[in-house]
């Protein structure tokens, strides 16, 4: 389990949508600092919270952050970007977006943050993920979350001997810019962020934050065409 009150946190993408509800949580629970990164920072007027740029697709961006950051003891990959269009109508320049920023993102944060949470006492890392990790009809954002679920379980072992508490955490559709124009049922960004530090705080390893995930998660022992949703087809 990790503790939140007196850490210093990063939160990818923590300006808007669910990384700003990481970021009041994490505060609301006694978090020293919690950095939010964002490609064009804002400051916040609140002097816990500290805007930094960052690009999760350029190393060296990363690299930036990591030396700035190097206090951190939680750090939670959010950053993201959904194409819904189909796969076979998608620019392939789109797909190949989507796994640098879904994918290849997160693993650079984590490989370049994972000394700095060894050297802080290991800490947590925590991927988001989502039920579209396990359906079919999602397109690229789908195929790239099933990707990072998968990663995050490597991770999980790769990180356990430093003591590092991996937590994946899927969910269907949070009430954020990125998803408006979905039509289905959203929770609210808070619900997540509490459902999410809960789990850290009582080492879990996954966090199935709503019925939703909690039902796709079910039906992954099933025929594969369960898995298709249909407001993703």
């Amino acid at each position: 389990m990790t503790t939140i009150e007196g850490a210093n946190v990063l939160v990818t993408g923590g300006q808007r949508g669910l990384g700003r509800a990481f970021a009041r949580e994490f505060l609301h629970r006694g978090a020293a600092k919690v950095y939010v990164s964002a490609r064009k920072p804002e400051s916040s007027g609140d002097p816990r919270i500290v805007p930094v740029e960052l690009e999760v697709t350029d190393p060296d961006s990363i690299a930036a952050v990591a030396e700035r950051a190097g206090d951190v003891s939680i750090v939670v990959n959010n950053a993201g970007v959904l194409r819904p269009a189909p796969l076979l109508q998608t620019e392939m320049a789109d797909v190949v977006e989507t796994f640098e920023t879904n994918v290849f993102g997160p693993l650079r944060i984590a490989r370049a943050f994972a000394p700095i949470l060894a050297a802080n006492g290991g800490g947590a890392l925590v991927d988001i993920h989502s039920v579209l990790s396990w359906s079919s009809g999602a397109a690229a954002y789908g195929a790239s979350k099933a990707a990072l679920w998968s990663i995050t379980n490597s991770l999980r072992i790769e990180l356990a001997g430093q003591g590092t508490q991996v937590v994946g955490v899927h969910l269907g559709f949070a009430d954020t810019d990125m998803v408006k124009a979905i039509a289905a049922p959203k929770i609210s960004p808070a619900e997540v962020a509490l459902a999410v530090a809960d789990g850290l705080e009582q080492g879990a390893t996954e966090v199935l934050v709503d019925d939703f995930a909690r039902q796709v998660k079910a039906t992954l022992s099933g025929p594969v065409e369960g898995l298709a949703l249909p407001f993703v087809r």
